[in-house]
């Protein structure tokens, strides 16, 4: 079978299609993957073949991008969805996707739920299409809501036909808000690939026992203007704890800037995810999907930060099933579209607490044994492609 899987720009977009496309690989099915131009590189790193869409304007999307930090959140993301994913990206995609799907002919289109051209690609060329989450499931619905009158207006009729289509996601169902839409054809799976590197994790802190919490805001936050005030903030926080802290900051970003690190800290541009999750106790993040479901599945607690985009429900939901705590923004301070700081102190008591708490270790090792209980990502084809094409 050729499976075309679809995806924006940035690594919180593509990263979750990876466990299904490695699950089409092993089951010997041709993949391909397409996206901006901008994405190339991941793909290609990954060693997966590319077909280039193209990019909007820059000067034309770097016009509504300066009106996000402008406005309220509720404005901004109505703004990101409706003008930038379901309007520029779509208009400059689609030619493109259209092409692959005349030209390579795939049985099959997997997408993530913000690359929209491909739905349009998909049924203008009669192709079979799937969503795969990248977040919760409230957070989607909500997205595609806000998408949906500029779909309609390039291809009448699309929105009810993408809300039937079959959709998959890592999420498990306990983590999504009981009281909330969800896609009715939903299918939940575990990734069964083991995600650690070939090297060890180097000893930082000799003979130093004490437990480790791993602090990371995502590989996009260290590219972003306020991420020097939140990395000084995560650092203050960290130099009190009782704890060995490793931070990682992106490799975008010069660890040298943020000066001399605390005694107890270790700071590096990147490290393999899974391999801090076989020794930690406890992870902070911004409340990105990877990270969260990365945390979950290995049964560690987390200490949410949330900064943007889905990331605030992501925080709720953790609190809510008892995985967790959310740092929240000072609620006397302005609202901010892209939060930019954390004040140290609640980040520190909100550590603290979880490391002395260990109901927080049991909500998440729930999670963890919910996930471990879904089938694997190699039988989702299963759930997606109709019956005469597997």
């Amino acid at each position: 079978m050729r499976v075309l899987f679809a995806s924006t720009r940035g690594a919180g977009h593509f990263n979750p299609l990876v466990p299904f496309i490695e699950a089409c690989v092993r089951g010997g099915h041709e993949v391909m993957v397409a996206g901006p131009p901008s994405l190339a590189e991941t793909v290609e790193r990954a060693g997966y073949r590319f077909w280039p869409g193209e990019a909007p304007p820059e000067d034309e999307l770097g016009a509504v991008w300066a009106r996000v930090p402008t406005v309220s959140r509720e404005e901004a993301e109505a703004i990101v969805i409706g003008e930038i994913f379901a309007g520029f990206n779509v208009r400059a995609m689609l030619p493109r996707l259209r092409v692959a799907c005349a030209e390579w002919q795939p049985h099959l289109l997997l997408r993530e739920p913000a690359e929209f051209a491909s739905a349009l690609a998909a049924e203008l060329q009669e192709v079979p299409h799937a969503r795969i989450g990248v977040s919760l499931a409230a957070s989607e619905e909500l997205a595609f809501a806000l998408a949906g009158p500029a779909l309609e207006e390039q291809l009448p009729g699309v929105t009810d036909r993408i809300r039937s289509s079959p959709y998959l996601t890592l999420f498990p169902a306990s983590l999504e808000d009981p009281e909330a839409s969800r896609p009715e054809l939903t299918h939940r799976f575990r990734d069964p690939a083991a995600r650690t590197s070939a090297d060890a994790l180097p000893d930082w802190w000799p003979g130093d026992s004490r437990p480790l919490v791993y602090i990371s805001f995502g590989s996009v936050t260290g590219s972003m203007p306020m991420a020097g005030r939140l990395y000084e903030g995560a650092l203050e926080a960290a130099a009190e704890l009782p704890a060995r802290v490793l931070l990682t900051v992106g490799r975008d970003t010069d660890t040298g800037a943020l000066g001399p690190a605390p005694a107890n800290v270790r700071v590096e541009p990147w490290v393999a995810q899974a391999d801090v999750f076989r020794h930690a106790s406890l992870v902070v993040s911004h409340g990105g999907s990877g990270t969260t479901l990365g945390a979950l599945a290995a049964g560690l607690p987390l200490v949410v930060v949330p900064l943007f985009a889905d990331q605030p429900d992501n925080a709720r939901r953790v609190a809510a099933v008892g995985a967790g705590i959310a740092v929240w923004p000072d609620p006397d301070a302005a609202p901010e579209p892209i939060r930019s700081s954390v004040d140290p102190a609640a980040l520190r008591e909100a550590v603290v607490n979880v490391l002395g708490e260990p109901a927080y270790a049991h909500g998440a090792g729930r999670l963890a044994a919910e996930m471990a209980s879904l089938p694997p990502t190699d039988s989702a084809l299963d759930a997606a492609a109709p019956t005469n094409v597997r």
